[in-house]
């Protein structure tokens, strides 16, 4: 069934099309972008676009070619920048990977394009392109905060003409869906603006923010996205099945919001009960804890109060190469704990108080006492020593068979074979 567009007040309804029972052709799919392309004013542009790393499930491979045939000879100039966030850089061979093409075609095939990552890190890759002043901040955090906020991303978008998104929309723990200006903020940000929106959704905890469209998290990306000081546009994916359910093309916004609304029915299954037990499977494309926490993100609401979910995840060695020092000097903790030790915690990156929180879960601190909801025990080749110190639970991976959890939901066990894209809630009513 295809689904209905939610028509915008703006004249700028982007091109597109989505099904909730069928994917799309390739044919389709070069259609949405051939409408599109021919209304955009790109001859002679210099366009950069940014694109997912490899730990968002979408068939770039498909678009790339398709995105570069129609644009190579048009523009002046053709280039990507992977959205990292503060994720670890691809190498040239994952890059190419993750566009389908073999690294000796991007020196001749497809040699306009060329492949940067961003560095969230490195001050030299940064600019400033605005302040949110403490007015916006207090307005939309509902007073919880009174600060300015410095809006810094990758100093590259002062050297283009159109600064173009490309990827997919999910349920996200952060932001209600993923996807539109979150490839700008966090994805090619500073730390300043990826800290305070991610503790915004922190706050709000990621049980009342996944899979819900309009999130304070996402009313910040917004307004920094609305800082740059360039043409933004967005390809906005569906994913779904290793193929596209949808496909919408246009002004970030608009775009971002049809996508967004065929997600909520693609990507969210219900079930009529709570769970006791959720079994989540780690894919392979999370390499690290950082990333494969989304297994909790997306299974938490479907967990019975006094549950567990255990993620399995053999391949998975440490939290983050990147955060896990920090992490492993808060520990996993509720919302209410890191808020009533807050002068213990206010000096760390507020993304990381965040990370803790949302893979902690829902609970309460009170006279002294932490109660979490659910259980969370990894699986994973984290050392279980590491996992109490860090206050979360631990399972030898080498002591469970994933198929002796499968089918049994009639038992109270959920199975999810593929965690962490799909996001699971209790039907309502």
């Amino acid at each position: 069934m295809e689904k209905d567009a939610e028509k915008s007040s703006s004249t700028n309804v982007p091109a597109g099309i989505g099904y909730t029972d069928r994917l799309l052709s390739n044919d389709e799919i070069a259609s949405v972008l051939d409408d599109a392309f021919a209304n955009w004013d790109l001859d002679d542009k210099k366009v950069l676009i940014a694109i997912p790393d490899g730990t968002r499930t979408c068939p770039l491979d498909v678009l790339f070619p398709i995105i570069y045939d129609r644009l190579a000879g048009r523009v002046e100039l053709l280039d990507f920048i992977i959205a990292l966030g503060t994720h670890l850089p691809m190498s040239e061979e994952q890059i190419c990977e993750r566009v389908g093409i073999q690294p000796e075609e991007q020196q001749t095939t497809y040699s306009k394009a060329r492949f940067f990552n961003h560095a969230w890190d490195d001050p030299d890759q940064l600019t400033e392109i605005g302040v949110m002043t403490s007015e916006e901040i207090s307005d939309i955090s509902d007073g919880r905060f009174e600060q300015t906020l410095s809006v810094k991303c990758n100093r590259m978008v002062r050297d283009y003409d159109l600064l173009l998104i490309c990827g997919p929309v999910f349920p996200h723990e952060i932001a209600g869906f993923s996807g539109g200006n979150k490839y700008i903020f966090p994805g090619i940000a500073g730390a300043e603006a990826i800290d305070f929106s991610h503790w915004l959704a922190g706050l709000a905890t990621c049980y009342e923010t996944i899979g819900r469209k309009r999130t304070p998290a996402r009313a910040v990306i917004d307004r920094c996205a609305s800082m740059v000081p360039i043409e933004r546009k967005a390809i906005c994916m569906v994913e779904n099945q290793g193929g596209l359910a949808g496909l919408y093309a246009g002004v970030v916004e608009e775009a971002w919001a049809e996508a967004a609304d065929l997600s909520a029915q693609v990507h969210i299954e219900y079930r009529d009960k709570l769970f006791d037990t959720v079994f989540a499977v780690c894919p392979e494309m999370y390499d690290d804890m950082w990333t494969g926490g989304k297994c909790m993100y997306k299974t938490e609401p479907i967990v019975a109060e006094g549950g567990q979910v255990i993620i399995y995840a053999p391949h998975i060695t440490q939290i983050s190469a990147v955060h896990g020092e920090t992490i492993a000097k808060i520990g996993f903790h509720c919302r209410d704990y890191i808020l009533a030790h807050w002068d213990e915690h206010k000096d760390y990156p507020w993304s990381e108080l965040t990370y803790v929180t949302v893979v902690a879960g829902r609970g309460t601190y009170e006279n002294g006492v932490e109660s979490m909801r659910a259980k969370v025990f990894l699986a994973t080749g984290i050392p279980e020593e590491e996992c109490r110190r860090m206050n979360i639970g631990y399972i030898d991976p080498a002591t469970l068979n994933p198929s002796d959890y499968e089918n049994r939901e009639d038992e109270g066990i959920l199975f999810v074979a593929k965690a962490g894209e799909r996001l699971y809630r209790l039907r309502e009513g």
